[in-house]
């Protein structure tokens, strides 16, 4: 009777052992190398036009807040993308036009395109030209390390990355994605030499379905808070930060002139 007994403890023992070693069991290099790519993907819509509406508000402290609102239009597939700002008034009609990889800006007051680049400022807020763009995580970095994380309640693998080419924005980047569904939830963005430089968050995303019924995931709106660009206001430091919240959301097809030069020119007028 106490083998029996014995025996029956240790069989539900090793059963508990067992069901932790699932439950604590770590992602393998190969799933975090898919996942990666999983949220390359997700940044890109390679099989429709986008377009949505953006608002960017720009707050620096002790200056209050300034709003820019736009039209963002992307052809992924073709590596092109419109931005056609609409307000305030006083900004209206400037615009960004990506083609054959170069970045041009428009402004309508002297009514010239000028060579622009995806690392400079969007309208002078701490969002780059880039962050409207694809995002190649899985192209452009290699994974130095990665760990199962915590991000309020998403669970997370967080990658460390460095580069593996000189055209990105930053040459490090820690990631944190989320394990159920590939989408990068927080970006941090170092200098070569670790500095902090930037902080990207994304709290929540959209599901928008396009007409072939592929359904995308927008971010509802993301924070980039600059970590260089502040000021110490009693006795705390406070940074410079841009809100991006996007809206009207659509996959139809878009006219071939909306990523041209002409097409800039005239919706200035």
């Amino acid at each position: 009777m106490r083998k029996t007994v014995k025996k029956i403890i240790f069989a539900n023992l090793f059963a508990f052992i067992g069901i932790l070693g699932v439950v604590n069991a770590q992602i393998t290099s190969s799933e975090a190398d898919a996942l990666l790519k999983l949220a390359e993907e997700k940044t890109a819509f390679y099989e429709t036009d986008f377009s949505g509406k953006y608002t960017v508000v720009q707050e620096k402290p002790g200056e209050g807040k300034s709003i820019t609102e736009a039209i963002m239009y992307r052809r992924d597939r073709t590596n092109q993308w419109t931005i056609l700002v609409t307000g305030p008034q006083s900004e209206k009609g400037k615009g960004y036009l990506q083609t054959d990889n170069n970045i041009w800006f428009y402004d309508p007051a002297d009514k010239r395109f000028t060579f622009t680049s995806a690392k400079d400022k969007f309208q002078n807020t701490n969002a780059n030209n880039s962050d409207f763009a694809p995002q190649h995580y899985y192209r452009d970095y290699k994974i130095e390390s990665f760990k199962e994380v915590t991000l309020g309640a998403y669970d997370c693998i967080l990658y460390t990355l460095t580069a593996k080419v000189d055209s990105v924005d930053y040459p490090v980047l820690r990631l944190w994605v989320t394990k159920d569904d590939g989408l990068v939830r927080k970006k941090e963005d170092y200098s070569l030499s670790k500095q902090l430089l930037r902080t990207t968050m994304v709290p929540s995303y959209q599901l928008v379905t396009a007409n072939g019924g592929k359904q995308y995931a927008i971010p509802k709106s993301m924070l980039i808070v600059d970590n260089l660009r502040g000021k110490r206001i009693g006795d705390k430091m406070q940074y410079e930060r841009t809100q991006i919240t996007i809206t009207n959301v659509s996959f139809d097809a878009v006219d071939n002139i909306v990523y041209t030069k002409p097409y800039l020119e005239m919706m200035s007028k």
